[in-house]
């Protein structure tokens, strides 16, 4: 038997919606993964970028379980002596939720070039309605 290697001429890239309303940060977002890299297909191959496109609604409704929504806290470093920033999640879902699905996301995929293109494909939007209607997304249950 020969071993069957994908093409990306051959790749069918499908779009999913997905509503984050009351769904937990972390079990959301492998998902998100899982669809981005494209494990569910049957075709997958590590080396290639076969994912779907996911497009996310209403990021500013998702949960986190425990205290994790007051002690939470993202850091980002300027370069510069005394120039870390930290936001506390509570503030952070306020003024930019689609950030934290992005982030939470980010670390999943693989780093490289690689990751960034399979991240491109994930669109946050923080309310109900979107951009990408004429895409006809096809509702993802999770």
């Amino acid at each position: 038997m020969k071993s069957f290697v994908a093409n990306l001429h051959h790749v069918n890239k499908n779009w999913y919606y997905i509503d984050a309303k009351d769904k937990i940060l972390g079990r959301l977002s492998s998902k998100i993964a899982h669809y981005l890299k494209g494990k569910h297909k049957v075709e997958y191959t590590p080396h290639l970028d076969i994912g779907d496109y996911i497009v996310v609604i209403n990021a500013s409704k998702v949960l986190v379980t425990g205290n994790k929504r007051l002690n939470k806290f993202y850091y980002r470093y300027s370069g510069y002596i005394g120039g870390i920033k930290k936001v506390a999640f509570c503030d952070m879902l306020l003024k930019k939720s689609d950030e934290i699905i992005k982030l939470a996301v980010k670390g999943m995929l693989p780093k490289g070039s690689l990751g960034r293109s399979m991240l491109r494909k994930l669109k946050i939007y923080p309310l109900q309605d979107h951009f990408h209607k004429a895409q006809n997304p096809q509702y993802l249950n999770i």
